[in-house]
């Protein structure tokens, strides 16, 4: 019986271990797509006279951080 116990307790903390690191690659793809949505507003602005090249290179230069640190993965969904 302990034995039983024992797997299944080892299978459910797999579980969890599975399911948060699913959470956190959706979070980091949500993070992904926001920045790209923050670059092209920043790129819009900029074209049409109401930015700075300046803020157009912060957003591009949070975006390269985030693709160093989580990859590009959700550039392929953009």
């Amino acid at each position: 019986m302990a034995g039983f116990l024992d797997r299944a307790k080892e299978q459910a903390q797999r579980s969890m271990a599975q399911g948060k690191e699913k959470l956190e690659e959706v979070q980091a793809q949500r993070a992904g797509g926001d920045l790209l949505k923050r670059l092209g507003a920043a790129y819009y602005a900029e074209k049409h006279g109401m930015g700075t090249p300046e803020a157009t290179q912060r957003a591009l230069s949070e975006l390269e951080t985030h693709i160093s640190a989580h990859g590009d993965g959700f550039l392929r969904g953009a």
